[in-house]
């Protein structure tokens, strides 16, 4: 039984985070458990998610899912807008709630940026960089 889609294109932020992601080399968007994932071809940011961290599942349907760098991820889990979310948190993975605060986008490219450069190939971050 496919997942039921778990959005609308005219959601806060959606729009937004498709014009960062896919600009990224070979980028292209799918639908994963009925959300929009953004690839190239690994995973490297998801609109959408929950989290369990306090024992009662809360959803965050307008927010970005990204990789962390270990080292980032203690000073970002200190800031209120993001949260641990289900089955990617333990891989290193953190979630930014549009809705918590006016979004940065300078913030969001640079987080979509990072987890482009933790999951991505060496070529492609070769063409990223323009080498």
């Amino acid at each position: 039984m496919p997942h039921p889609i778990m959005y609308r294109d005219d959601d806060p932020g959606l729009a937004e985070l498709r014009g960062i992601a896919l600009a990224f080399p070979e980028a292209v968007e799918k639908i994963s458990h009925g959300r929009p994932v953004f690839g190239a071809p690994k995973m490297f940011a998801v609109y959408g998610g929950s989290s369990k961290a306090t024992g009662t599942m809360v959803a965050y349907p307008h927010a970005v899912l990204v990789k962390v760098e270990e080292s980032e991820r203690r000073a970002l889990e200190q800031d209120r807008r993001f949260f641990f979310p289900m089955y990617l948190g333990p891989s290193g993975w953190l979630g930014l709630d549009f809705t918590a605060a006016a979004v940065d986008w300078i913030e969001v490219r640079e987080l979509v940026d990072a987890s482009f450069r933790l999951t991505a190939s060496p070529r492609l971050i070769r063409t990223l960089d323009g080498s």
